[in-house]
């Protein structure tokens, strides 16, 4: 951990367009509730797309690679189920693109990996990584991570890792005879891969990190704390405070929990915008033989927060969303202050909540552009776009998926902040996309 420990040292205290999250997300609810509009032009109307896969405002181009089922160069297919995913910075300006794929023992696709470098040799869930040349081709793409269970969201860390999450608490002891999602080792667990890994990592889960129904993580790098969301509808948030920042295999499992308030549902009757002091209590068991951490917690009284999804750390804050949290039920944005200390628990506030699916359809995946919008993948019912939120608040289409009514997921931009790459889900399809990222209108 030599290489991560300098990284975080160096990186520690900064972080990219961390003063611009606030802001859309913000305005945005204060339009709703100022019955003032909230849509706005963006780039303009999409254009249909000839070849019936995206369509884009006029101007922006795409380039679509590594297909579920092409060859990658190890000589293995490219699997089903793109999800979420991340980019960091490569040698000889090349994008390095580390993504999840979320599947399950009985899929009948997956990472190919020997049984030797699988986590658990009856999974199908893991990472490939991508090298993307500086004309966004594809240069390289071979298996990171293999044998896990339903690799959904995760994280970049400050030392250019990816933390890809399982979502899924299977034990040998829950197998059924017979049942095609049978597994031979726990799994719930978080697993980290390093963005320079040039094949197969060795698949340690992070136990201390905690054993259950994970979806995205988001590191302070100024602390190395990582908070961390559960997908499911009674899940808890967590922070895991490192023994040593930069080195995620020992450390304490904390929940949140609302002073005052103990146990709370959060998922109605907060109001927008106000601050809860909050404290945090420590969880004893993070490895159970049962699915019983978030359990634990509540009855500690922690609060409860729907199917926590996304999270992003910026502006010295953390951002989560629960995605059928509010009283229309189509989505949630949290937003946690750090306090100065660890000792301090910080504060609270429901940041937005959606009125109606016109406004917001269930966000899950979430991004900072480098040029300060914030753009959303939602994972609603129809037709799936990716949203735009401008620093106004007012919200824009940018793509539609023309191919199907599959999700987009793992929307990031590269170190130069020229190109999205994105993902549709199934089939599992990555694009990279470009055009006049500064002509977007008011």
């Amino acid at each position: 951990m030599s290489f991560s420990r300098r990284r975080f040292l160096t990186l520690a205290g900064t972080t990219t367009a961390g003063t611009v999250l606030a802001s859309p997300l913000q305005m945005l609810y204060a339009r709703v509730a100022n019955g003032q509009t909230i849509l706005a032009e963006g780039y303009g109307s999409l254009i249909s797309d000839p070849n019936g896969l995206l369509d884009l405002p006029r101007g922006f181009q795409y380039r679509a690679f590594s297909r579920v089922g092409d060859t990658m160069s190890d000589g293995r297919l490219v699997p089903d189920r793109h999800d979420g995913m991340a980019a960091f910075p490569g040698p000889n300006n090349t994008t390095i693109l580390v993504r999840n794929h979320e599947h399950s023992p009985g899929d009948s696709t997956g990472v190919e990996a020997p049984d030797n470098l699988k986590y658990d040799p009856t999974n199908k869930g893991g990472t490939t990584t991508l090298i993307v040349g500086a004309n966004r081709k594809l240069i390289r793409d071979y298996a990171s991570l293999a044998g896990t269970y339903r690799n959904c969201a995760g994280g970049v860390t400050p030392w250019n890792s990816w933390i890809s999450c399982e979502e899924n608490t299977s034990t040998p002891e829950t197998n059924r005879p017979g049942n095609a999602n049978n597994v031979t080792k726990r799994h719930g667990y978080n697993f980290e891969v390093p963005s320079l890994a040039q094949g197969i990592v060795n698949p340690e889960p992070l136990v201390a990190m905690g054993r259950f129904n994970h979806e995205a993580v988001a590191i302070d790098p100024r602390t190395g704390i990582v908070y961390e969301t559960e997908d499911r509808g009674d899940g808890l948030f967590y922070r895991f405070i490192p023994t040593q920042p930069g080195n995620l295999t020992n450390g304490v499992l904390e929940a949140l929990r609302i002073q005052g308030r103990p146990q709370a549902i959060t998922r109605v009757g907060f109001p927008v915008g106000q601050k809860f002091a909050v404290d945090w209590v420590r969880i004893e068991d993070p490895d159970p033989a049962a699915d019983t951490v978030r359990v634990e917690g509540f009855t500690k009284g922690a609060a409860q927060f729907t199917r926590g999804e996304g999270a992003w750390f910026g502006n010295n804050e953390v951002y989560f969303t629960c995605t059928n949290g509010g009283l229309a039920g189509v989505g949630q944005v949290w937003r946690y202050i750090p306090g100065a200390t660890a000792q301090d628990g910080g504060t609270i506030e429901l940041f937005v909540e959606s009125p109606s699916q016109e406004v917001l359809d269930f966000p899950d995946n979430i991004v900072v552009s480098p040029f300060n919008d914030l753009f959303l993948c939602e994972d609603g019912e129809g037709e799936q776009f990716v949203r735009g939120v401008t620093s106004q608040g007012q919200i824009y289409s940018f793509a539609r998926n023309a191919f199907n009514t599959s999700e987009f997921a793992g929307a990031c931009f590269s170190p130069n902040g020229q190109t999205m790459f994105l993902n549709i889900y199934r089939p599992g399809i990555t694009f990279a996309i470009w055009g006049p990222w500064n002509r977007r209108k008011s």
